[in-house]
């Protein structure tokens, strides 16, 4: 073999590893680059589906979680609750939930997907207080026997039902907001994306 074939076979070796080197460096300096174009975590966070697994979740009971920094309340209502509904109505000021703050699922007596379950943000639309859960029958605080259960803020007295209807003369002008929610499967939630049309 001559020099020069030794030479010509060197400055190939030489020349690709020289660009095997300069593409790795290349990638070192472009996915720093392309991945700040990526939202970070947080902001994924702050506006991902919040997915609840209802499983367990009792007649009664109320379970709170956190969607785009605002508690949102999911509790399953008992047969009593729901046939009380529909006589609340005249005490309401948007008992059949026709603002345009609902989805379209929700505008129905019980203002959810399935009457059994409610999935309400739990944030007063007056001034933005947590209304407190009062699911008991009859609190001699909040009306005796008219009480059929519901919210009551306790910031300026605004009063909701079960569905999160607001009551008459109270301070607050609607409904308590629903988030955009469906069901992936009987006993699972996911808060944060409609249902498919």
């Amino acid at each position: 073999m001559s020099e020069q074939e030794i030479d010509l076979k060197r400055r190939r070796f030489l020349t690709g590893a020289t660009s095997v080197v300069g593409a790795v460096g290349v990638g070192f300096v472009l996915v720093p680059f392309l991945s700040s174009w990526m939202p970070s975590a947080r902001a994924k966070a702050a506006g991902a589906p919040v997915d609840v697994d209802i499983t367990k979740l009792e007649e009664g009971q109320l379970v709170r979680v956190l969607w785009r920094k605002k508690p949102v309340w999911i509790f399953k209502r008992d047969k009593t609750a729901i046939s009380n509904l529909p006589s609340l109505s005249d005490e309401l000021t948007d008992p059949d939930s026709s603002e345009d703050q609902q989805p379209i699922y929700a505008k129905n007596l019980h203002r959810s997907i399935n009457p059994n379950v409610a999935v309400i943000v739990g944030i007063c639309t007056h001034l933005g207080c947590s209304p407190t859960y009062r699911p008991e029958l009859g609190a001699a605080d909040l009306g005796g026997d008219d009480w059929k259960g519901g919210f009551y803020c306790p910031c300026h007295g605004s009063k909701f039902d079960l569905a999160g209807r607001v009551y008459k003369g109270v301070p607050a002008p609607t409904n308590l907001v629903i988030p955009p929610y469906h069901f992936v499967t009987d006993s699972l939630v996911r808060i944060g994306i409609d249902p498919k049309a």
